[in-house]
């Protein structure tokens, strides 16, 4: 036995509107093509499929049996009609993100929360973690992207980098507010809140002050500027640290300033090279790295 849709079409548009006129308004074809389609699906399932009762077509008791099927079957086909056109359209699918614990709690919620408001069929997993794990899983192609730092090159990675900009950080009311930069010797009695030892940015910045002949105050270790944030903000020690973290710690009286010379701080959008993107990724990618716009270093 061979169906085909438009058999099944006009079976359920039949047995809906009682008549083959109505019915074939529906479908948008003629009357006698409708006829043809309900004899030929009776031919193929091998009984009458209607009744005339009153000047109406009437399913018989075996075509009741089929309906309830074949309208799940026509409604599942017009839900993957519309998924595809919806994943065609980028508004449906599902959107694996890794990213480091301090991108979960600031900057991303935002970015994420507007993207997928303009496409609401679109599910996410979002994981935080450190950069060695985050790597792992997108070299195991568990995640579509990741956001990390310090990459170094991997063959089964494609990455993506962005240049942020870093300022100087202190707790309201010190008395380096009064500059309109900071310098490394302007910090060398300062206790300093910084990254991990095992950091590229760490590195660079304990560069800085050896380049100028003074020895870095290292007070705090910490992974996520985030935490730099908070901690200068409650008055135990100044820092430098991604200019994005500390505007969004601003409006609670951490001081801002530049930093010289200028550090780097070296941001990672990575994926799985092996693995072709889909259109969800590649868009909230774009996305992402827009919204970094503002804070990154101009070149």
């Amino acid at each position: 036995m061979t169906l085909r849709l438009r058999q099944l079409e006009a079976f359920k548009s039949v047995a809906q509107l009682g008549s083959v006129t109505l019915a074939a308004e529906h479908l948008g074809i003629s009357q006698p093509a409708v006829s043809r389609l309900l004899s030929s699906f009776s031919d193929s399932v091998g009984f009458e499929v209607f009744d005339r009762r009153g000047g109406r077509l009437v399913p018989t008791q075996e075509s009741r049996y089929l309906l309830s099927e074949v309208g799940r079957l026509l409604d599942s086909l017009e839900h993957i009609e519309q998924l595809t056109h919806d994943i065609t359209a980028r508004k449906a699918g599902h959107l694996r993100i890794a990213c480091l614990p301090g991108f979960a709690t600031s900057h991303l919620p935002t970015v994420l929360a507007k993207f997928l408001y303009e496409r609401p069929s679109i599910t996410v997993t979002l994981e935080p973690d450190r950069p060695e794990r985050i790597l792992e899983w997108i070299i195991g192609e568990q995640y579509d992207c990741g956001i990390t730092e310090g990459f170094s090159g991997h063959p089964a990675v494609e990455n993506q980098p962005v240049r942020m900009r870093t300022v100087c950080i202190l707790p309201p009311g010190h008395s380096l507010a009064q500059k309109d930069e900071i310098s490394p010797e302007d910090l060398s009695k300062e206790r300093m809140i910084h990254s991990r030892r095992d950091s590229m940015f760490y590195r660079d910045l304990e560069a800085s002050f050896t380049q100028c002949g003074v020895n870095m105050q290292s007070w705090i270790e910490t992974r996520q500027f985030t935490a730099a944030c908070e901690l200068v903000s409650k008055g135990a020690g100044v820092s430098v640290v991604s200019e994005m973290d500390a505007r969004g710690h601003e409006s609670g009286g951490l001081i801002i300033r530049p930093f010289s010379p200028n550090i780097e701080h070296h941001l990672a959008i990575v994926r799985p090279t092996h693995t072709p993107p889909s259109m969800i990724t590649l868009e909230f990618i774009q996305n992402f790295v827009d919204s970094l716009e503002p804070y990154r270093v101009r070149t």
